[in-house]
């Protein structure tokens, strides 16, 4: 018998492929699903009786591995939630998977993991991870490029990448959806979410209000020359590139194109105004080496963007400025930048301006 490898388990296909594979391999596989307390439904106190938890069960029961619940409702609330709530009251727009993946899955989970006797954690990203000749671990693209999730891992450390495992790395999508057709696994969850997981229809407004006891204040809407042409009610409801719910007649629709939380302020242009060739990011991660001097790098300033060629330029403090070889638009504070050398993420920060 092989290693004991953990792997986490969603209730979706992805994950539940990826269980299958590492069964097939010969591990001696556990599941893991991590209860946050936003899943639908929400889920009681001991889980037992949650018709949630059952489903994962007998998803479990498919490929004859056993399930582990792991509760972890406090530290989700507290690291994801609140970063979550923070961002949106400093005016920036957050990316709650990548603080999930870095803090989560493989922050608590790996941990509970470990201590069930597991030595690897396993998901079901397409993402790869390869050991190099420095003896490091690079994280790696994964092979179907419409669904490649590098982007959201691009936060993790030496540490925590030593004990990953990306089971569907060199698999597409429509390979993973065949391969559970063939072989008779029907995952939990049927559709595939496009929305945060613990937003709800995704009204992220109603979200910060309700769950948060974010207070939101009224505020003016400025055009780039400072004049005031309307109001908000704000300005969490406003991001870089946003069109709808501005509300102010003009000859041009109205793009967001930066907020000031200060000032309590939404600066709105045309979609020219939204084009930069510059950004800065900060909290750099860098995941194999890390950077002194510039470098050619293609850059991802979102996870649904393409990556485009750029100049790095780092500088002390795990800062970064970003020169775009064209201008790129909506480029979008909170948001991370994430950097590639061919098929490698060598790190990301997030940004701070553009």
């Amino acid at each position: 018998m092989k290693e004991k490898i953990a792997i986490a388990l969603s209730g979706g296909v992805d994950s539940l492929v990826a269980a299958y594979l590492l069964k097939n391999q010969g591990y001696d596989v556990t599941g893991i699903h991590f209860i946050t307390g936003y899943e639908h439904g929400k889920v009681q106190d001991s889980g037992k009786n949650n018709p949630e938890l059952q489903k994962i069960t007998q998803l479990a029961k498919q490929i004859e591995i056993n399930i582990e619940f792991f509760d972890c409702r406090t530290q989700f609330k507290q690291i994801v939630i609140n970063y979550f709530t923070q961002t949106y009251k400093a005016g920036k727009t957050p990316n709650p998977c990548i603080i999930c993946n870095q803090s989560i899955k493989f922050g608590v989970v790996l941990e509970f993991a470990k201590k069930i006797g597991c030595t690897f954690l396993a998901t079901g990203h397409y993402a790869g991870k390869m050991t190099g000749r420095d003896g490091m671990f690079h994280l790696l693209k994964g092979a179907d490029t419409k669904k490649d999730q590098s982007y959201f891992l691009s936060m993790l450390s030496q540490k925590q990448l030593s004990c990953a495992i990306f089971p569907l790395y060199g698999f597409t999508k429509k390979e993973v959806i065949r391969l559970s057709e063939e072989k008779g696994l029907h995952p939990a969850v049927q559709k595939e979410s496009q929305d945060i997981c613990f937003i709800k229809d995704n009204d992220y407004a109603d979200f910060l209000i309700r769950e948060t006891g974010f207070s939101p204040n009224d505020g003016i809407i400025v055009d780039i020359n400072g004049k005031r042409i309307g109001n908000h009610k704000g300005i969490h409801q406003f991001t870089v590139g946003q069109r709808r719910g501005i509300n102010c007649p003009a000859p041009e629709p109205y793009y967001v194109i930066s907020i000031d939380a200060d000032a309590n302020s939404v600066v709105v242009g045309s979609k020219n105004d939204l084009l930069t060739k510059h950004c800065k990011a900060a909290n750099i991660n860098w995941i194999a080496k890390s950077y002194t001097t510039e470098l050619k790098v293609c850059t991802r300033i979102r996870y649904r963007n393409k990556e485009v060629p750029s100049v790095l330029f780092p500088e002390p403090g795990n800062c970064a400025t970003i020169e775009f070889e064209s201008p790129q638009s909506a480029v979008t504070p909170g948001q991370c930048a994430v950097f590639y050398i061919g098929d490698e993420v060598i790190g990301g920060g997030f940004i701070e301006n553009a």
